[in-house]
């Protein structure tokens, strides 16, 4: 599928077909892809957990409102990020870097989060979302439809699924073969409201 199909067709679907599971091989295929996407300093602090096991899918959905895709899609998952990513062995994401360069990437990586908590959560949030993306636009070219969820208990799921003290959930996100289509577009605003050039006039603050 063309890269501009996939954006455009892209919905948030909430119905899947409950028989349908994804093959090792197209969840492979799907992860393979998401971790293409970008990080600052490289530093991949995103973490995703595939919920497979139908019982833990169960109480998942209880945290979740009872909301059907948790446990009728063919992939739940629980996109999460590493809050300490940039001081555990940072050397590894420059490894395949000349020296210097690596060196001078892992001084900055110490510099830049130390003692900037905030910016560690942050960080976490803008890789689980670009890496989000990737995966709903990945899973539309391969055939499946996804929903990206916030509507459940983060502590809850968090408990479920023996998230580490370092780390925060971004969001959930369900994959499948949509059983019913997405409602039409509700209402998308006009380019001319969202989009500005160089910088917001007096009449837009």
């Amino acid at each position: 599928m063309d890269v501009f199909e996939a954006i455009a067709t892209r919905r948030s679907v909430r119905h899947f077909d409950p028989a349908h599971r994804m093959s090792d091989d197209e969840i492979d295929t799907l992860m393979t892809h998401i971790l293409l996407s970008p990080t600052a300093f490289n530093i991949q602090n995103w973490r995703f957990v595939a919920v497979q096991d139908p019982a833990l899918r169960a109480e998942i959905r209880k945290a979740a409102w009872d909301q059907a895709q948790v446990t009728e899609a063919s992939l739940l998952l629980v996109m999460c990020l590493d809050l300490k990513s940039w001081a555990k062995s940072p050397e590894r994401y420059w490894r395949h870097a000349p020296a210097q360069v690596s060196e001078s990437m892992v001084r900055e990586i110490r510099h830049f989060y130390r003692d900037d908590e905030m910016l560690q959560r942050d960080e976490g949030m803008r890789s689980c979302g670009m890496a989000a993306q990737t995966a709903m636009l990945a899973a539309r070219g391969m055939g499946y439809d996804s929903c990206p969820m916030d509507g459940f208990d983060f502590k809850r799921v968090g408990h479920l699924i023996n998230l580490p003290p370092d780390h925060r959930i971004c969001m959930m996100i369900t994959f499948g073969k949509a059983q019913a289509a997405a409602h039409p577009r509700s209402g998308q605003l006009d380019l001319s409201e969202v989009f500005v050039r160089d910088r917001f006039t007096e009449s837009e603050r």
